[in-house]
């Protein structure tokens, strides 16, 4: 039986989380970074990918936005984030078992 929990403000998990944190770095990059930090506060590595490619990746995502200074580099963080994002995404279908997975050419 689950146990009830308040309602998260900005997100709690990790592949809710990682939506949000999507949709903020789908945005243009002078915009993308306000407010995406509020969503690492409840973003939880689940147990089977600790100690994997994955929680490696997570840390970078977390210290690129946690210190990103808005204004200055935003286009390149930003495309460095969506790349981070896109090997977090191939790095769970891995560890799913798809064998091969791709973000494709218009990623």
């Amino acid at each position: 039986m689950r146990s009830i929990s308040m309602k998260s403000e900005f997100g709690r998990g990790f592949i809710v989380n990682l939506m949000l944190l999507s949709r903020h770095f789908g945005l243009p990059p002078e915009r993308a970074f306000f407010g995406a930090a509020d969503h690492l506060s409840e973003f939880i590595v689940p147990v089977q990918f600790r100690g994997t490619e994955i929680e490696e990746l997570v840390g970078r995502l977390r210290k690129m936005v946690l210190w990103h200074q808005p204004g200055i580099l935003d286009k390149e963080d930003a495309a460095d984030i969506r790349r981070i994002l896109n090997r977090i995404a191939i790095a769970v279908d891995i560890e799913l078992g798809i064998p091969d997975p791709d973000t494709g050419k218009y990623d």
